[in-house]
């Protein structure tokens, strides 16, 4: 059985058959209608439990629609429904979910969740997303570069704003697929000391780079998230902001950037707060791409969790 939980759990050679099994398929599909099911249906009969502590609009509906194109039956679940550690242990959910579904894609708040359920679950766990990590994005996100331009081996890449989870699961990446990162924001959202650290002892080409001009030189990959949690209350939201501004990628940023290179964002935005609409819907922007790919990629990890 295996578990899809984070990007520097899963050896190399897995996640590039993850992400070329991902092409394939979304090449077979191309000019099918979306409900059409895949010539290739490794979860007939297979029932998926999506359970969602966070709101979600790409995971929720990449996902389900998925499960569909791989012959098999989502069920959704809130965990306002479930009281997921509430009532039940998770412990216990796992044991008992695993006793109905096949498969348990999960998106929650404390990567602890996570790891419990996946210790008591007898059917393999997917990440859909923790405080701590989202490598189904960082996931979708490479096989976009690598459709645009090919290898992302020995390319630089570099992101602006909060030292978050999707920088926490880039920094996995990086190790993974031997690509140079650096962050350009404060200091008060530098990402975590011991998860730099442990990515610089691997080997990964890690670094930090307060002035935004200076970071973006040479960049291959550009890429942000939102400033605001919606979890955020309104003081973080205003301190935040004054944190962040000076890292917006806008217009004048990009014209200092390669004229070739790649803008990404895995949504949803605050349109001209993290990047401008300018940036967002310019010529060098792939934010719809990638968003797209989530469904593809997402499908070829639960074939690789099934062995299928």
């Amino acid at each position: 059985m295996k578990h899809f939980l984070n990007l520097n759990e899963i050896s190399t050679k897995d996640l590039k058959g993850i992400l070329k099994q991902a092409q394939e398929m979304k090449d077979a599909r191309a000019g099918l209608p979306k409900g059409t099911i895949d010539e290739n249906q490794p979860l007939h009969q297979h029932i998926v439990a999506l359970v969602f502590e966070k709101p979600s609009t790409r995971t929720r509906t990449s996902f389900d629609v998925g499960v569909r194109q791989l012959g098999g039956q989502p069920m959704v679940l809130s965990g306002a429904e479930m009281q997921l550690g509430q009532g039940e242990s998770i412990a216990d959910t796992a044991r008992v979910l695993s006793r109905y579904v096949d498969l348990i894609m999960i998106r929650t708040f404390d990567s602890d969740t996570l790891y419990e359920l996946a210790k008591y679950s007898t059917v393999p766990i997917i990440n859909g997303l923790t405080n701590e990590s989202h490598p189904c994005q960082i996931m979708a996100d490479i096989m976009t570069f690598e459709e645009k331009r090919g290898s992302i081996e020995g390319k630089k890449v570099v992101w602006f704003g909060d030292g978050n989870n999707v920088l926490n699961s880039f920094l996995h990446a990086a190790g993974k697929f031997k690509f140079s990162l650096t962050f350009s924001g404060p200091k008060e959202l530098d990402p975590s000391k011991s998860l730099t650290q442990e990515a610089k002892n691997l080997g990964v080409e890690f670094y930090i780079d307060r002035d935004p001009y200076s970071a973006i030189k040479d960049a291959d990959l550009i890429a942000t998230d939102t400033w605001i949690s919606m979890h955020d209350d309104p003081k973080v939201k205003k301190d935040r902001r004054n944190q962040l501004k000076a890292f917006q990628v806008n217009e004048e940023l990009m014209s200092k950037a390669k004229t070739d290179v790649l803008f990404m964002h895995c949504l949803p935005a605050h349109r001209d707060e993290e990047a401008t609409s300018g940036v967002m819907d310019g010529k060098n922007s792939v934010i719809f791409d990638e968003a797209e790919n989530r469904l593809h990629v997402q499908k070829a990890i639960m074939r690789w969790c099934l062995s299928r």
